[in-house]
């Protein structure tokens, strides 16, 4: 196994969030998230309790950059966890 580094696995993880999370935004801001996560939730043979609330671009923003940073740290963390356990 090879070593990886922090800071590319931190940017694959932080990229992959902050995508999933933009694209979340986009479909609240029209109007597709409430039957999106009703479909999911009922997929799961859970009852949908939840209401999405109207869309705001600033609150978009931090949950893209909040996600994004946070898949980060998760990525270097799990990068620098691989290379002390996994790679020999």
């Amino acid at each position: 196994m090879q070593k990886v580094e922090k800071h590319k696995v931190g940017l694959v993880f932080g990229s992959f969030l902050g995508f999933f999370h933009l694209v979340w935004s986009l479909l609240v801001a029209l109007g597709w998230a409430q039957v999106s996560l009703d479909f999911i939730f009922k997929l799961h043979m859970i009852e949908p309790v939840f209401k999405v609330s109207a869309f705001s671009f600033t609150t978009a923003i931090m949950l893209v950059v909040v996600t994004a940073v946070i898949g980060y740290i998760f990525g270097s963390v799990a990068a620098v966890l691989w290379n002390k356990f996994v790679v020999r």
